[in-house]
This record gives structure tokens, sequence and C-alpha cells, in this order.
């Protein structure tokens, strides 16, 4: 019969139908006959048949049944398992909701099962086919299983971890719980199972997860594809329930990545970044290398394109293989040019985005709030000094998911998981930028240990699985780098550290000065003054914006969060003063606390002053703390007054875009290929003066020639003498050092045998094909001293003057003519 009625009841059945004419019949005997068996133990019941547009006679055989407690709720046309499973719960009045499919797979008495985890407390019991206990009568075809086994583990790690069998059609739950968790879904198909669990997880109402008897029936409706069906599903009800806000925040973080990079932005290949000094070639000739050796299945570990003959460790330079490398078909087809600069435009826009998720996610709701504070941590002073070249330093999306991952391990209630998680994201970043992550490391590490101090019960019962966590991340992450990290620091042309001075760390004037690249308050002189050069402006925040730090401390001490963002970012700054610091305006000298780890493996390869990099995000969020805050303050003056503060400090640390000039033309020799008769099989093309780090084009001109020749010398890190020390390019030889000096200071020694003789020695460990001098400062004195090297002139052909060291006739002319 069908009808409605206001009469509660203790137990509504619900049962979603779609043309079940044949065995809607026998599911329908067997659950009233239980039930009217067992009222003592259920009560009062009624059965809801959700019939979701049948074209069949299921929604007669309901109607004409002969109990009253047998309901019928029809959709006008079919839409789904979802929709007719919200119609029939709609229409319960039941304490208690059962939900069963209408082939009773799981067989009407293990609700007794069901119904003893409801009273245990819980607010839903589902029937499991996968937790022990569990019985499978008759199983389905052995290749549906194995699918419809990994359709569910996808579910299960993507929607509600921790629930092994979401699909099992057999729930038990809580009535005015159930109702309301239907009435807030929006799927109409298979996912519906997943989005009410989801909606039970998140309102932290228990479910029980049961074992129970089930079978497989002959005319199931559910697939193996139908799993992938239920995860697009998910994928689009979390697409439509993205907030507006957080859209926009992520547009206004791009556009921010944007304008930043604008000057080179739009023209890639032919404006170039004055402030990176050489190291946009370097960065450029990195995307081009490993793109190369994916292309070829070359190992992505070495090279000897540059450097050679000895080549290049790129493991033990910062390559990212994590992006170069998924960049690499962009690269190929495109050039690393364009890359490179997507990589970064993207990549700092990402940063900011993962910064905002955390800061949403741990720190405040607002979501204006956690805007600024995000773009704090993203677009800070030290990571726009970063953003001209530094890609490793302002993609470091990342840090925000390890950051919360390593939180979620101090909450304890999935320490292996989070733990293997963790282990595979640090693997990753590893993959990013070593650097960072340990930078990242040195600031958890201070934020754990102010929060202890803060939160000793919280500290008391998080740090057993942490440590647990951490460990099982060490044995995921461990085998994954093993062998990439034992080509770094054991492999070819490897090294042991890399040195940087008695001191690179920051001034104490540095934490409170202005940044070059400031829009309103920069001033290049004082920046570069206290700093090593504009791609190291590692400080610069600026006396407003500590003053306000200040501030924000002391009004929210009482707060154990504020505490330890306090101690991380005071922590950070006196680190980044170096080994040793001087007062400003004195003499005096102090030792810096930096100088105990400056001795240290790893920490001793570090630049210190990038240390103070660590406070960006913490006073992010910080600033986002105090704008929550101030969002609720009743009085308008203390809104007002506050928002102007805030508003004071970060105007002078607004970055103006990064400057950006017409790039020097490849000359027509490279570009043409008119280098290819010049360089034979195993030998190199040799510029004049050798590629270094301080002029390093010929990379660029490397990479125009799709890295059809070697070079000699470069911008690398490589070994230097007997205990392998790092250095910044190759090892010097007799002729390197003097057409470098000849560039810079325009002198030249008098070329006698003894240099010929040399310079022959060199010529042959390079294995050089030919001299190339491009029209530079001093190229006069340089074409001078190489025709007295080499006993004859060169050759003006594409733009560039040419000595083929295959001649030995100084009088032969050579095949190629100058134009």
């Amino acid at each position: 019969m069908s009808g409605t009625s206001t009469r509660v009841v203790d137990l509504s059945v619900v049962i979603p139908a779609y043309n079940e004419e044949r065995r809607l019949g026998p599911t329908l005997d067997a659950v009233t006959g239980y039930l009217s068996d067992n009222e003592s133990r259920f009560g009062e019941w009624e059965v809801v048949v959700a019939d979701d547009g049948s074209t069949d006679g299921t929604g007669a055989l309901v109607t004409a049944w002969d109990d009253p407690r047998v309901r019928l709720v029809a959709a006008d046309r079919n839409r789904g398992k979802g929709n007719a499973l919200r119609l029939g719960v709609a229409a319960t009045r039941g304490g208690r909701v059962l939900v069963t499919d209408a082939d009773l797979a799981a067989p009407i008495e293990e609700l007794q099962q069901l119904d003893k985890a409801l009273s245990e407390g819980n607010a839903a019991a589902i029937g499991s086919r996968s937790v022990p206990g569990a019985t499978i009568l008759s199983r389905q075809h052995r290749v549906r299983e194995l699918l419809g086994r990994a359709g569910n583990l996808l579910i299960r790690r993507v929607a509600v971890p921790g629930i092994r069998d979401t699909q099992c059609g057999f729930k038990l739950f809580d009535g005015d719980r159930a109702r309301a968790a239907f009435a807030a879904s929006r799927l109409n198909g298979w996912g519906i199972d997943v989005e009410v669990l989801r909606h039970f997880r998140r309102a932290d109402w228990s479910v029980a997860e049961v074992p129970v008897r089930w079978s497989h029936q002959s005319g199931s409706k559910v697939g193996p594809l139908d799993y992938a069906w239920v995860l697009a599903e998910l994928a689009r009800l979390r697409a439509r329930s993205v907030r507006p806000a957080d859209v926009l925040a992520v547009v206004c973080f791009l556009l921010m990545a944007v304008a930043l990079y604008s000057g080179r932005f739009f023209d890639p290949a032919h404006r170039y970044l004055p402030d990176s000094l050489q190291d946009q070639n370097q960065w450029e000739w990195f995307f081009a290398v490993t793109a190369d050796n994916v292309a070829h299945l070359r190992n992505p570990f070495f090279t000897d394109l540059q450097g050679f003959p000895g080549g290049v460790n790129l493991m033990a330079n910062t390559v990212m293989l994590g992006l170069s490398v998924p960049f690499a078909p962009l690269t190929l087809a495109f050039g690393p040019a364009l890359a490179l600069s997507l990589c970064m435009t993207l990549g700092l826009a990402a940063t900011a985005a993962a910064w905002y998720w955390l800061i949403v996610k741990r720190v405040v709701r607002h979501r204006g709030a956690a805007l600024v504070g995000a773009s704090l941590a993203a677009f800070a002073p030290p990571m726009v000094s970063h953003a001209n070249a530094h890609p490793n330093f302002v993609v470091l999306f990342m840090i925000p998911l390890i950051v919360d991952r390593a939180l979620r391990l101090c909450e304890g209630t999935r320490v292996r998981r989070d733990g293997i998680v963790l282990g595979l994201m640090a693997a990753y970043q590893i993959f990013l930028g070593e650097e960072p992550l340990l930078l990242a490391s040195m600031g958890m590490a201070l934020f754990a240990a102010a929060y202890a101090l803060a939160r000793r019960d919280v500290a008391k019962a998080a740090w057993r699985p942490l440590a647990k966590g951490m460990a099982i991340a060490g044995a995921v992450c461990l085998p994954v780098v093993a062998y990439p990290l034992y080509w770094q620091f054991a492999g070819p042309q490897s090294y042991h550290s890399v040195l940087h001075g008695d001191n690179a760390g920051n001034s104490p004037l540095a934490l409170l000065a202005f940044a070059e690249r400031s829009l309103f308050a920069g001033d290049a002189g004082r920046a570069n003054a206290l700093s090593l050069n504009p791609t190291e402006q590692n400080a610069f925040y600026g006396w407003p914006l500590a003053l306000l730090a200040l501030a924000i401390a002391v009004r929210l001490w009482e707060r154990p969060l504020v505490r330890a963002l306090a101690v991380t970012a005071a922590g950070a700054a006196l680190l980044s003063l170096g080994p040793k610091f001087r007062l400003p305006l004195t003499d005096t000298v102090y030792p810096g606390p930096w100088a105990l780890l400056a001795d240290k493996p790893l920490f001793e390869s570090v630049i210190e002053g990038r240390v103070a990099m660590i406070c960006a995000p913490a006073l992010g969020m910080l600033l986002a703390l105090a704008l929550e805050r101030l969002a609720s303050a009743r009085a308008v003056t203390t809104l007002y007054g506050g928002l102007l503060a805030v508003a004071l400090a970060l105007l002078p640390v607004i970055p103006a875009p990064l400057k950006a000039v017409d790039r020097v033309p490849v000359p027509r020799f490279f570009t043409e290929g008119m280098w290819k008769p010049y360089v034979h099989e195993g030998e190199s093309l040799v510029p004049v003066p050798l590629p270094d780090p301080g002029a390093a084009e010929a990379l660029h001109w490397q990479t125009a020639a799709h890295l059809g020749f070697r070079l000699p010398g470069g911008y690398f890190n490589g070994p230097y003498g007997p205990d392998r020390a790092g250095i910044y390019g190759a090892a010097p030889r007799y002729t390197s050092d003097m057409l470098r000096d000849v560039r810079y200071t325009g002198s030249a020694p008098v070329i006698d045998a003894g240099w010929r003789a040399r310079a022959r020695q060199d010529f042959a460990y390079w294995h050089a094909g030919a001299l190339v001098l491009v029209p530079q400062d001093n190229d006069d004195r340089l074409r001078k001293v190489v025709t007295e090297l080499v006993g004859r002139e060169g050759k003006w052909t594409g733009g560039v003057w040419v000595w083929d060291l295959h001649e030995r006739d100084p009088a032969r002319r050579g095949p190629h003519e100058g134009s």
C-alpha cells in the first residue's frame, strides 16, 4: 500500500529499487517476515521502497503489498541510487534507519549485529565485507572482484580513510542524523554512500564497521567500473563545494606571480632578469639538459655537456628533477626559457595557495586574513629576491603540505598512513630542493620546541605518535632517495661542501631595512650593501613589519600558537646572523648561535643568511591571527586603527615587478648550426674566455644550439683539489684563468713559448675542436692573445671569431669564409 503517516516508528527500512520487479518480492517477504518475528527487539517498523522511476512492475508490486507498513515513494524518472535513497530516507519516521539493497546480498538477519553496534553509542553501523569476521558466502567473478577492490581502495584513500568497505549496501543509522545527512547530500549516483559517510565523519558522528555475511547476487547493477563513476561524482561534488573566496585567493596569487614576472613573462625567450646575474642562464641550462636526458633516456644525474671532460654531477646541483623532468615535454617543445618562466610563475602561485590552504586549515578560518598571511609567506622580500632565478627557493608548495602532515602525526589518529605519506612527500621535496627542506625542518623544530614549552600536555600526548610516524616516514623516504643521494655524495664529480666565506649571515640592519624591489621603499644601494648580491637579499622585512609582529606577539601572547610562531621567527632571525655578527654602529663582534651548526654536515654548505626566510611564513601566520582578531572587533576605532597599522607595515614590503631587459641575441654561428663542421665527435667547443659563474652566456648559446656541442668550464658546483672541496664552476687551468683576467682587466701577459705550451696542454685536456670569441668587452685584447696562442688569425663567421684547431698549417685557409 502507499500512503504517509506522521506516527513515529522505531525502525525504518529503506530499499532503493529500479526495475526490481523480479527480486523485490522475495526481499520484501524476507524483511517483513524477520521484522514481524522480532518486534520485541526492533519495535514498530516500516519499510519504504524508493522507486527510482522503474519502467517495469516494481511500483505496482509495492502498492499491492498486503501490509500497510510497506510504503512506496516514487521518483518521476530515473536519476540514480542516490536520488532514490534521498527520497526514501526523507520519507522515513523511524528512530533508526536501515538502508539495504533490493538484492539483499547481506541477509536481513545481520541487522542484529548492526543494531548492537548502534546501541553501543555509535551514530551509524555499516555492514562490511572487509573487516575480520566477515563471511563471503559466494563470490563474484575474480576479475570483477579485483576491479571492485581496486576501486574501493581508491575511494577509501580519497574520500573516507579508515573505512574499509564503503559500498556495501547494508547500513544502519540513527534516524535523525540519517535524515540530516541524506538531506544534505547532492549526488544522485552510487557515490551517495561515500558522501553520507563523509558527512558523518565531518560532523564527528562515530561510525562502526561491522562484519557481516554477504553473498554475490546475480543481476547486480553495480559493476566494477561504477567505482570510477563514484570517484568522478566525488570530484564534481568537491569542485562544487569549493568556496568562491578560495577560488578568488588562488586567482589573486596567480595574478601576483604574473605581475612580479611581467617584465619577462610574456616574452621569456627574449627577456632577461639582470638581477639574476648568471642564474637565469644556469637554470635554463638545467631544464634543457634534463629534458635532453629524458628524451634520450640518459642518466638524469650526470652530463658532460658542461664542465667537459669531467662533466657535472646534476644530483649534486639543484636541477629540481621533481619539476624539470615533468616539464621536459614543454621544454623540448617550446624551449627552456618558456619552461622555466612558467615553472617559476605557476610554482610561486602554487606555493602561496599551499600556504593559504595550511593557514585556513590550521590557523584561522577568516579567508581574507588567510589571503594576506599567505601572500606575505610567499611574496615576502626574501622570496622576491630569490624569484629572480632561484626556483628551488620560491617553488615551495610541498613545504606547507609537509608541515600539515607532521601535525597530523601529532594527532595520532592514522600514524602509519600519515607516516607513509610524509615519507613520500619528503622524498619528492628532495628532488625539488634539499636546502629548503633543511630550512623547513629547522623552522618546524623551532616551532615544536616553543609549542612544547607552551603546551606540555599536548607535547606529552604527541611525541610518541610523532616519533613513530617519523620513523615510518624515514623508512619510506630513504629507499626512494638512497641511490640519488649516493650519486650526489659519492658519484662522479661529487664534492664535500661548498664554502661561502667566513660569514654569509645577515647584518642585524638587514632584518629591519627595505629590499631593493620594494615598490614604495626600495633602496638598491642600501640593500646591496647589506647583502651578498641581488638574489641573496634574505631578510629585509622592514622595521614597520618587525614592530607590528612584536605588537601582535605581545597582544596575543596568551595563545600558545602565537608564542610558538613568535619564537620561531625570532629564532630564525637570530640564526640568520651567522656564526658571528657585528653590533650596528660599533666595532663590537658577538658570536652567533649559527656557530654551533656551521661546521656540521649539510649545514656547512648552507648560506646562513637564508635561514631568515623561515620568518616569512611565521610572520604571515601571526598577521593572519591578528587580522582575524581585528575582524571580530566591536569597536570601530580598534578595527580601523589595527587595519591602518597592518597597511603601514605591509606597504613597504609590497614587491615591484622584477627588472627585465632585452636579451643579447645569440650569434648566428650557434643558432644556424654553423659550429658543426668545427666540432668533431668527442670534441668540445671552447668559448673565449671559458664560461664561469661570472659570465655564463655560453650556456645560453649551447641551449640555443639544442645542446649540440660540449663546453669546458661552466656555471655549476663541482669538486676542486685532492680534498674535493666544492667550488662554483670548473677547476681552473692556466689558460682559462689567463683568458678570464684579460676579459676583466684588459691586460694580457706576454705570450711566449711557455704560454703556448700550456695552452696546447689545456686545449688537449678540453678535447677542443675550435675556439670561439663573441664580441664583448676587451675582445680586441682577447683576439690578439688567442691569435698568439694558436699561431694564426681566426676567421669571422656567423657573428663570431673562430679558430679551427684542426688546422695544422697556419697559412692554410679554413673551410669557412667570413660573413
